[in-house]
């Protein structure tokens, strides 16, 4: 196996406690502090100006210096080390369990930003797309669907002030399908009643549920706005980016099984290491192998088991 680059004390299986998972569950979402060194944080600053100043060359810019990079993983191998990073991991596997891979992920760079021109722009959304209309509950649309994903944002420039882009949530409203919009001209700065601005320090991360309202805001200071976000969904769902790797590439090479699982190997289909026809689960698949190795498994958790 390749060893991280930027190791850490913590494994990415130490079990996530009640506490955290009932915040979770409760309000959609949980900051998680430090869980990037400084040397390690640094590092995926370089390689995302190296990135950055790749697609500007390339003319994938907006107009304002914005970058939203799709399937970014690929670009250097200190991206891919992020799919099993010990401090963040361990929560995926604790709220969503083994059976899953990274289905959307994508670079986000936001300098300065001006005063905006025209119309302001709604951006108030849940991810998943068509998990938002396809699924009900039941027969009842009133009830709350699946979460099916969450992702991890990590936090790599300074957002311990408002005003610099940060994202928006409105906690505890995972569990509502649809969400209020101002009636007429919305003036872009109003915020939704009970939205939260989540400030972090460079090298924290917050992990979201897919079904949390949730918006970027306006950045509007001198500090330029730089994030990656990984997320993580089900095997039997199919991805929204490209991962543009080959398994004999280098890039796939260097990872560890856990990780190659988690990038998608072979992901034509879920059965993939996967589930017997006779009904039994496929010891092999790496996440739960790696799990059942360390006693991990928990038959009082259905996605656990």
């Amino acid at each position: 196996m390749t060893a991280a680059p930027y190791a850490d004390a913590n494994t990415g299986y130490e079990p996530i406690d009640d506490t955290a998972r009932k915040e979770f569950e409760t309000q959609g979402f949980l900051l998680l502090r430090n869980v990037l060194t400084e040397d390690h944080r640094a590092a995926l600053e370089e390689a995302m100006d190296r990135v950055y100043a790749e697609e500007g060359e390339r003319g994938t810019h907006k107009p304002d210096g914005t970058l939203h990079l799709l399937g970014f993983l690929t670009r250097d191998p200190l991206f891919g080390q992020l799919l099993d990073h010990g401090p963040t991991f361990r929560y995926i596997w604790g709220l969503a369990g083994w059976n899953v891979y990274t289905h959307h992920n994508h670079l986000d760079v936001t300098p300065p930003q001006g005063p905006e021109t025209g119309k302001p722009i709604w951006g108030w959304h849940q991810d998943g797309y068509r998990q938002n209309s396809d699924p009900e509950v039941n027969g009842q649309p009133e009830l709350p669907r699946p979460m099916f994903s969450l992702k991890i944002a990590y936090v790599i420039s300074d957002l311990a002030e408002t005003n610099r882009g940060a994202t928006l949530v409105v906690p505890g409203s995972h569990l509502s399908n649809s969400f209020a919009r101002p009636q007429g001209e919305w003036d872009g700065v109003t915020r939704p009643e009970g939205a939260l601005e989540i400030t972090a320090n460079p090298g924290d991360a917050f992990i979201f549920d897919r079904r949390l309202w949730h918006s970027r805001s306006q950045n509007v200071s001198d500090v330029t706005r730089k994030m990656l976000f990984v997320g993580y969904t089900y095997r039997w769902i199919r991805p929204l980016d490209d991962m543009p790797y080959e398994e004999s590439g280098e890039w796939f090479q260097g990872l560890t099984p856990v990780q190659r699982q988690i990038a998608g190997a072979s992901p034509s289909t879920a059965n993939r290491w996967g589930i017997n026809w006779n009904g039994y689960i496929d010891d092999e698949i790496p996440v739960r192998k790696e799990l059942k190795t360390r006693g991990l498994l928990d038959r009082s958790i259905p996605y656990l088991r």
